[in-house]
């Protein structure tokens, strides 16, 4: 069967709004549930810092409605994690009409596989990659410097880092659906892993701070990532001559 009849352009402009208004509301909805534990959420989320601030040293906030406004992110970011399969199944349901039939059953592993890899990816970020990037950074502290990380800084830095796992991690999903297109094979992939390892080392200095712990600590499993992508391109192409 072949993929809908084309539609005109501004019925697909439509066609995304409303899955953006889907996608708001199920954020905004999650939004009253975040926000009640924002400042648990944001205790968690500083937890990595505190553990190598020196002993009595606190984060600071230089001004006044600086607080409010990172419990407020807090509870967004949180509220976007806990609405990620709303949002994987809207963006499916916005190319599905272009896609073939037998293609329109990947729908569930999609949408499953793609929250798992980016809440696995930010997991990794913040129990991995930040205990070793917060102590690099901190170690410039000494008798006559002082470290004072304010609230909103670091809420901007860790998120950042957060969703940089998070994006990298969806690797897999994105080789399996370029090979279903025909875009890429396992053995394009497999030909061109030295320049994949290169790619995965610059993407890591783009998106890490400057040390070279953190920036391995990306590069390594985007590696490992795109390694698997290739075992998941083979099972996409078998699926596809079946």
């Amino acid at each position: 069967m072949q993929p809908d009849d084309k539609k005109p352009f501004m019925g697909h402009l439509e066609e995304l709004r409303s899955r953006l208004v889907v996608c708001a509301i199920a954020v905004g909805v999650s939004f009253f549930v975040t926000y009640f534990f924002s400042e648990r959420l944001f205790r968690i989320l500083v937890a990595p810092l505190i553990k190598v601030m020196p002993a009595g040293e606190k984060l600071v906030y230089t001004g006044l409605p600086e607080m409010f406004m990172v419990y407020i992110k807090v509870a967004l970011i949180a509220a976007v994690l806990l609405a990620a399969p709303v949002i994987f199944y809207e963006m499916w349901m916005f190319v599905a009409p272009g896609l073939y039939q037998k293609e329109k059953r990947f729908m569930l592993p999609f949408v499953i596989s793609s929250t798992l890899l980016f809440v696995g990816g930010s997991l990794f970020g913040y129990l991995i990659v930040f205990p070793f990037g917060f102590q690099f950074f901190m170690g410039f502290s000494n008798d006559f410097v002082r470290a004072l990380p304010s609230v909103g800084q670091y809420f901007s830095f860790s998120v950042k880092l957060l969703f940089a796992f998070g994006i990298v991690f969806e690797l897999p999903v994105v080789i399996f659906f370029l090979t279903k297109m025909g875009v890429v094979t396992p053995e394009f992939l497999a030909k061109k892993r030295k320049y994949a390892i290169l790619i995965a080392f610059v993407v890591a200095a783009i998106l890490t701070p400057p040390d070279v712990m953190t920036q391995f600590m990306m590069a390594v499993p985007l590696i490992v990532l795109y390694e698997v992508g290739v075992l998941v391109s083979r099972m996409a192409r078998k699926k596809v001559k079946g």
